[in-house]
């Protein structure tokens, strides 16, 4: 079948183009055309065995799948099974490891206390430094929460290092992502269920795009082929929306990331999936060891790899994650207003949406946009 004769079409192969795509193909039995710039399907959740370890990596960073989204879960689920792993994450700060997010034993250890849980909340009060009303962006909130000193060792530089913005223009709403207990659970998601893929992501996405009605086009650039393809076609993007419409009213500005990979001749390099590094002299923000994410495996005893993860800004080339800068709010409401007036055109994902997903987030969007835009248009099928 040529491109030319797609009447669905979509753009990006990560979580919610494929579960889309795998929608399409599966509940209503039509040919999808899915357009992928990489040489590779999976997006940002693309997963590799080392080849000098065997070691199943995550080349975009560590990708923790968990969800407490029961209909997320099921759906999944019918693709993949999952292991045990639960994400737990140290902060080393001037050379000692540190529980993080911050809980009971950070305090603990950081203050060189003995806090009963109980007692948390009382220390926490000499610490804090209340603002006048509401905490207008991520240091007033961080400050006000744990105080100062927290604030200094474990998010200031780190956050700077990583959105490479003074924490004072960014939105509180940040820093309330983050976790906090004042006992010593160390987990570092709350969700009912969570893992990863036992075949690794790119298995996954293997089996969401398995149907023959699925048909994925790799190393090409959506907009170098969009003339070719049918006017009426419905069209699922999840490319950045600035792209989409041709810059027409500015850039969205945006942060990437660099990966540095290393083999080291031991068994286990930092006894953990992921370290922060929050330090302002330490140039990367977080080494990844992937051995650790798959405890069923049976991997080297002399060899494992690490991965160094940097943060960059962005020239468009490769867009991770937004920055949530009010001048980008201004431009994403232009673009969401243009993109509103489009008949059977849906942009959506974390580029898509210029919005911080999780990947069951993605993948409720995409489950969203199948079942309340794209099937009404079609015969009265039921969603499964």
């Amino acid at each position: 079948m040529d491109i030319t004769e797609y009447s669905y079409v979509i753009v990006g192969s990560g979580l919610l183009g494929s579960v889309t795509a795998e929608r399409i193909a599966n509940q209503l039995n039509q040919p999808v055309l899915v357009i992928e710039k990489r040489d590779h399907i999976g997006g940002n959740c693309y997963s590799a065995t080392d080849p000098a370890t065997g070691i199943e990596y995550h080349r975009y960073g560590t990708h923790i799948f968990h969800t407490s989204n029961e209909k997320v879960w099921n759906y999944i689920r019918r693709f993949t099974s999952f292991n045990t792993y639960r994400h737990k994450v140290l902060s080393c700060y001037k050379d000692r490891i540190y529980p993080f997010p911050i809980n009971l034993a950070t305090i603990n250890q950081f203050f060189d206390r003995n806090l009963k849980p109980q007692e948390v909340e009382h220390f926490l009060n000499t610490l804090r430094q209340p603002v006048k009303g509401t905490p207008a962006n991520f240091e007033e909130q961080a400050i006000s929460l744990l105080g100062p000193e927290l604030y200094e060792a474990f998010f200031k530089h780190y956050t700077i290092k990583q959105w490479q913005v003074d924490p004072r223009q960014l939105p509180p709403a940040i820093f309330n992502r983050l976790p906090f207990r004042n006992n010593y659970d160390d987990n570092y998601f709350f969700d009912r269920w969570q893992g990863i893929p036992e075949k690794g992501y790119t298995d996954l996405f293997q089996r969401l795009l398995a149907d023959k009605k699925i048909k994925v086009l790799l190393n090409t650039d959506f907009f170098e082929v969009r003339h070719l393809l049918k006017k009426d076609a419905c069209l699922i993007y999840s490319g950045p929306i600035d792209r989409f419409f041709d810059y027409k009213y500015g850039k969205l500005s945006w942060r990437t990331l660099r990966f540095e990979q290393e083999t080291v001749d031991t068994e286990d390099y930092q006894g953990n999936s992921v370290i922060n590094f929050p330090e302002a002299d330490i140039p990367y923000t977080r080494i990844h060891e992937p051995r650790h994410l798959h405890p069923e495996k049976e991997y080297p005893k002399d060899k494992t790899i690490i991965i160094r993860e940097y943060s960059l800004a962005d020239r468009g080339d490769d867009p991770y994650y937004p920055i949530a800068a009010a001048e980008n709010q201004r431009l994403l409401g232009l673009y969401q207003k243009e993109a509103a007036q489009l008949n059977n055109v849906f942009i959506s994902g974390r580029l898509g949406d210029y919005k911080y997903y999780d990947m069951h987030q993605t993948i409720d969007r995409a489950l969203e946009i199948f079942e309340t835009r794209i099937l009404p248009q079609t015969h009265p099928i039921h969603a499964v």
